[in-house]
């Protein structure tokens, strides 16, 4: 039987730099820091029963959420390793209200939800951390602005997530196509096991918090209402899966093909994802593998950010069930 070649993180991202000669390695390097501040979260994570670092820290961050302790220690440790790697001039993260300057010759802005989903730790349910990477627009070596921190995601340049689950991954992209990687515990290094995902372009799953169906918009209830609807031309009903930890609902409906929504609401009218720390990059890596993210008006990428903490409602998936969304969102009477 022939031996699988086995392609760790670092040598994957050593030979696609290898395509790029002109390229300063700078971008790699981000990657390893933050591939190690993962491994030091993922195991926080697996002996989080054991010691004290389940429940709440005592605070509150700056969206009015109650901090957990894994999330404070998971802003640290990805702090801590992207600011020691200096090949970032700035940090922006969910978990607090300012711009973290680092090494102002650096060209490269990180984005970073350090542990998404945190109301799931203490019940043992799948978490992750998300990321997105910006080059600077003000020239190397002077004071970072909120204006380099706040662009558009069609001005990434690398974004990706981790996910803590049965096993851990990172899945990625730099605009090249997306790719998976599992953590070998017994070599601690990423491999390649999901190599060029591309998400279903239609699916049988929908993805929602229906616990706020009353006060959303009518034209997604009126949405949902279809995916419930028993219709064999069409394999529906669909299947309702949500888990509440967006790294999660995302991960499983990039490889089995779905629906993520999670619109506005009367309490929050804007909606409650964040644009810069989950919404872009998570935009960014499905629309590479295939799909589709928009904010209910038009592509999530192309939304102007206009603070730190900005939230827009969202709708993300397989490419035919979002436009099959899209069609009630664009009409004044939902269709049937």
């Amino acid at each position: 039987m022939e031996k699988k070649r086995v392609i760790t993180l670092s040598q994957f991202i050593a030979d696609e730099q290898a395509k790029f000669p002109e390229s300063s390695g700078d971008l790699s390097k981000i990657f390893r820091d933050i591939k190690l501040a993962s491994k030091i979260v993922n195991r926080d994570v697996r002996k989080a029963g054991l010691v004290d670092i389940l429940g709440a820290h005592g605070s509150i961050n700056v969206q009015g959420e109650e901090v957990k302790k894994l999330d404070v220690l998971a802003n640290n440790e990805f702090i801590a390793s992207i600011q020691a790697g200096g090949d970032c001039c700035a940090l922006i993260s969910e978990e607090e209200d300012y711009i973290r300057h680092m090494n102002p010759d650096a060209k490269y802005i990180v984005a970073i939800d350090p542990l998404d989903g945190s109301s799931n730790i203490d019940v043992n349910a799948t978490i992750g951390t998300i990321f997105s990477i910006y080059r600077r627009i003000s020239p190397k070596g002077s004071p970072v602005t909120e204006a380099d921190c706040l662009q558009k995601g069609t001005n990434q340049v690398a974004a990706g997530y981790v996910i803590y689950g049965s096993s851990t991954m990172i899945v990625y992209t730099t605009g090249q196509g997306v790719n998976g990687f599992t953590l070998d515990v017994s070599i601690g290094d990423f491999c390649l096991s999901h190599p060029n995902i591309q998400i279903p372009q239609d699916g049988k799953i929908y993805s929602v918090n229906e616990g706020n169906f009353p006060v959303i918009p009518l034209e997604v209830r009126e949405y949902i209402k279809y995916c419930k609807t028993p219709d064999a031309s069409t394999n529906r009903p669909f299947s309702a899966r949500y888990i509440g930890s967006l790294v999660a609902d995302f991960h499983r409906n990039l490889l089995k093909g779905g629906i993520f929504m999670y619109p506005s609401t009367e309490t929050a009218p804007t909606g409650k994802l964040r644009l810069m720390y989950e919404c872009n990059p998570m935009a960014f890596i499905l629309e590479q593998a295939g799909g589709k993210a928009i904010d209910g008006v038009g592509r999530i990428m192309e939304v102007e950010p206009t603070e730190l903490h900005q939230r827009v409602p969202v709708y993300m998936g397989s490419t035919k069930m979002v436009e099959k969304l899209e069609t009630y969102l664009n009409s004044s009477e939902a269709a049937q």
